[in-house]
C-alpha cells in the first residue's frame, strides 16, 4: 500500500489535501495583510486554497478579502463553503449573513445568526444584528411572494449529496465543485461532458433526477441569457421605437459585406435584436473582425435607428 506524504491527507485515488503548502501561504497571507498588501495576500490565500480547499481558516481568509475588494458572489460562495464545515469560523457565518440581508434573503441571514447564537448565545454582534434582520423582515410588503422565493433558493442550496445518485456520479460533481442543485442548473450538458472521467451514466443519471424535479442542465444559464436579452430589448425600444418584429428580422437584411457576416456567424448572431446585444468589446474579440466591419455595422445599425449594446460605466 503507498503511504501518503506526512504533510498530505489522502481523499480520494486523484485527490490530495496538502496541508503544508496550504499553511505556508496563508502565512504568506497574513503577512502581506499586516503590510496593507491586499492584492498579495489574495494571491497568497487563493495558492493556498488551490492547495486544501477544506481548510476553515484559509476559506476565510480568501472570502474575507475577496468580499472588501467587491466580489460579493465569490466572497459568498466561500463563505458558505465555511458555513457547511464542522465548526464554522462564527466571522464567517456573521459576514456571510450581513451579504444575504444586502440581497433581501432575510430567511437565509437569519439562519446564520441563529447558528453563531447556538453556539455563541451571549455574541453581542449577533444578538444585536438579529432584531435587524427580525425588523427587516417584517417590511417585506409581499410576504407570499417572499416565501416562494426563500422556498425556492432553499431548493436549490439543497446538497446533491442528498439526491439518489451513484458514488461515481457524486465524486465526478465534487471535483468539478458542484455541490448544490442551484449548482447544477448553472452548468450545461457540454460542460459536464468535457470533465475527465465523466461518463454517459453519470449524465443521464443526473438528467433524469433533474427532470424529475421540471429542471434541466444549463437552466439557470439560459434564464439569466433570457433575463438580460428582455432587457436591453425593452431598453431598445423605449430610445429607438423599435419593436419585437424589428429585433427579430434576419441581420442579413442589413447587407452587410462577407467578412462582417462571416464574423456575426461565428457568434451565431441570427437576429438584428441578437446583434444589437453585443458590445463593440464581443465583436472586435472575434478572429479577422476589424475596425472596418465595425464601422459597417455600427452604420447599418444606426441608419435602422439602433446600436450596439453600451456597457455602464
Amino acid at each position: 500500500m503507498m503511504q501518503s506524504p506526512s504533510n498530505s491527507v489522502i481523499l480520494d485515488d486523484n485527490d490530495v489535501r496538502d496541508t503544508a503548502t496550504a499553511q505556508k501561504y496563508l502565512d504568506a497571507g497574513l503577512k502581506a495583510e499586516q503590510e496593507g498588501n491586499r492584492y498579495g495576500a489574495v494571491e497568497a490565500y487563493e495558492a493556498a486554497y488551490t492547495a486544501d480547499p477544506d481548510h476553515p481558516d484559509v476559506c476565510f481568509r480568501l472570502a474575507y478579502n475577496l468580499d472588501l475588494f467587491g466580489e460579493e458572489d465569490e466572497a459568498i460562495h466561500l463563505y458558505e463553503q465555511c458555513a457547511q464545515m464542522k465548526c464554522p469560523p462564527l466571522s464567517a457565518l456573521m459576514n456571510l449573513a450581513v451579504l444575504y440581508e444586502d440581497r433581501g434573503l432575510y430567511a437565509k441571514a437569519e439562519r446564520c445568526v441563529r447558528q453563531v447564537l447556538s453556539t455563541d448565545p451571549n455574541h453581542p454582534r449577533a444578538c444585536l444584528y438579529i432584531k435587524d434582520i427580525m425588523a427587516s423582515k417584517a417590511m417585506v410588503i409581499d410576504d407570499d411572494l417572499e416565501t416562494r422565493a426563500e422556498k425556492h433558493s432553499a431548493m436549490l442550496d439543497t446538497p446533491v449529496t442528498d439526491f439518489d445518485l451513484s458514488v461515481r456520479a457524486r465524486n465526478c460533481l465534487r471535483k468539478m465543485n458542484i455541490r448544490t442543485l442551484g449548482d447544477l442548473l448553472r452548468v450545461t450538458e457540454a460542460e459536464l461532458r468535457s470533465y475527465k472521467n465523466f461518463g454517459e451514466s453519470s449524465l443521464d443519471e443526473i438528467k433524469a433526477m433533474l427532470a424529475q424535479r421540471g429542471m434541466r442542465l444549463g437552466q439557470a444559464v439560459e434564464e439569466q441569457r433570457s433575463a438580460v436579452k428582455q432587457e436591453v430589448y425593452d431598453q431598445l425600444m423605449n430610445t429607438s421605437g423599435s419593436d419585437d418584429e424589428t429585433l427579430a428580422r434576419p441581420v442579413n437584411e442589413l447587407n452587410l459585406s462577407v467578412r462582417a457576416r462571416k464574423a456575426l456567424a461565428l457568434l451565431n448572431i441570427q437576429s438584428i435584436g441578437d446583434l444589437c446585444l453585443r458590445t463593440e468589446a464581443e465583436l472586435m474579440g472575434v478572429k479577422n473582425f476589424g475596425m472596418t466591419s465595425l464601422v459597417e455595422i455600427k452604420e447599418k445599425l444606426t441608419e435602422a435607428g439602433l446600436s450596439l449594446r453600451s456597457l455602464e460605466e
